[in-house]
């Protein structure tokens, strides 16, 4: 499988920009990397979804078998058809 990015829906007050504001994540998604890329996300996520407006994780999986592609800490959050798609 090609690198995975990792990104997030997040829920801002309705005037405040999506890139680099403070909002609460919603729930962790899974997209492609764009082609040549490790890093930039492609333009949607496994389960379907635009990327646009969503956050890059700054986090990355490491990519070894047996650990999540996701943050720990948003687990509970996670986008159940990416993670089926990772899996």
């Amino acid at each position: 499988m090609s690198a995975i990015v990792v990104v997030y829906e997040v829920d801002r007050p309705p005037g405040v920009a999506s890139h680099g504001a403070e909002g609460t994540v919603l729930r962790v998604h899974a997209a492609p990397a764009a082609p040549g890329s490790t890093s930039a996300r492609g333009p949607r996520t496994f389960c379907g979804k635009d990327t646009f407006a969503m956050d890059t994780a700054s986090w990355t999986p490491d990519g070894q078998p047996g650990f999540p592609w996701y943050p720990l800490e948003h687990a509970s959050r996670v986008c159940p058809a990416c993670d089926e798609a990772v899996a």
